[in-house]
């Protein structure tokens, strides 16, 4: 299997605010380009796009294509789990949403010292483990954002999983809030095939500062940003998979043409990857993936991804004389609550998977653009 994933978490949509309006013939579109060139792995999850990810599956993939032609993965989303049998009641609703008839892999979902207690409460290895012996699963494993020690703790709990999926990234190798190389070694160390999740970090390592993008072409000038990124993941040993949130028939062809041509980064490669990261860290950012937990239960309904995204670009220089980013923060405004309508609830904080201090951020965006 080519190590590519396509990850239906960030497609295209024909009203850009609306996560549900997804423009299903591009979909389409991108995913024949995909399976033509024989790549086969999709990854979804209950609440991507506002639950309808797995629905698009059956319309862009079972409806269009065999079975056999392509993997499904999805995950159980353990931060909605409020008993035992909620499992069965949401493993039961994937199926039929996505047609697949059964997932070549399925994970429990954003594991973390909260969510793997709830999985220990209610017995979501042995529900997965029984899936399995069913056959309706084929492998079984578990994404994670948390540190070392807890990846450690899951995994010698339960080494009967087959796969970890980790938030891997050159700009996150060394964080130390992140954790991705200690994550990594802890699932080396256990004997697991990885997949890599955020490999351009939501779309962030694509949009660099020109001193970055000239350190780049200096060595490699044919090779896109998101090119260096997917390299650097998708060359680790134990690597079995590199998703990418891919939102249109360019970005898809630029990461098939990339993984086609995969080697493994070379000293001197590495070396720019290090000096690139040193030149964004320098700056003030806000490290969001845009992965979108944080709004589900915002009460305020506050923008906060579009937020942080529009306070990071300006941060990386992305601005003239007239601030475009305010412009934008007051369109968003219009159909979300602002940044000082947070009421401190903390929900958001508690749903990251990065740990951010997100209250404190969205101070930092109200004194910026409603001053």
């Amino acid at each position: 299997m080519k190590k590519l994933g396509f990850g239906l978490m960030r497609l295209p949509l024909l009203e850009k605010d609306d996560p549900k309006s997804v423009d299903l013939p591009r979909v389409c579109e991108m995913a024949d380009a995909f399976l033509a060139n024989g790549f086969t792995y999709f990854d979804t999850a209950y609440m991507y796009h506002g639950g309808l990810s797995e629905e698009i599956v059956k319309k862009a993939l079972v409806q269009r294509h065999s079975r056999e032609s392509f993997s499904v993965t999805s995950k159980l989303p353990t931060m909605f789990l409020n008993k035992q049998e909620d499992q069965s009641r949401i493993f039961a609703e994937q199926l039929a949403r996505t047609g697949a008839g059964y997932f070549d892999v399925y994970l429990l979902h954003n594991l973390g010292t909260e969510n793997y207690e709830k999985a220990e409460r209610f017995g979501s290895f042995s529900f997965l483990a029984d899936l399995k012996r069913r056959g309706i699963v084929k492998k079984t494993g578990f994404s994670f954002h948390d540190t070392a020690s807890v990846l450690d703790k899951i995994l010698s709990a339960h080494p009967e999983v087959d796969y970890v999926q980790l938030q891997i990234n050159y700009l996150d190798w060394e964080d130390a809030g992140i954790q991705s190389r200690l994550c990594y070694e802890t699932a080396v160390r256990h004997g697991k095939e990885i997949i890599v999740m955020e490999p351009v970090k939501g779309g962030g390592l694509t949009r660099l500062p020109q001193a970055v993008t000239e350190l780049f072409a200096a060595v490699q000038p044919a090779w896109s940003p998101a090119s260096w990124a997917l390299r650097f993941a998708a060359g680790l040993p134990n690597v079995a998979m590199v998703l990418s949130g891919m939102s249109d028939l360019a970005q898809v062809q630029d990461n098939m043409a990339t993984i086609q041509d995969l080697r493994p980064l070379n000293e001197q490669e590495l070396s720019v990857l290090r000096e690139a990261v040193r030149v964004l860290t320098a700056g003030t950012s806000i490290p969001c993936t845009a992965c979108r937990y944080c709004t589900d239960g915002c009460p305020k309904k506050i923008a906060i991804p579009e937020y942080f995204s529009l306070y990071n670009n300006e941060q990386l220089g992305r601005k003239g004389g007239y601030n475009l980013q305010k412009q934008y923060y007051e369109t968003y405004t219009q159909h979300h609550g602002k940044a000082s309508d947070c009421i401190g609830c903390k929900k958001c904080e508690a749903a990251c998977p990065q740990h951010l201090p997100i209250r404190a951020y969205l101070k930092e965006i109200a004194r910026r653009y409603e001053s």
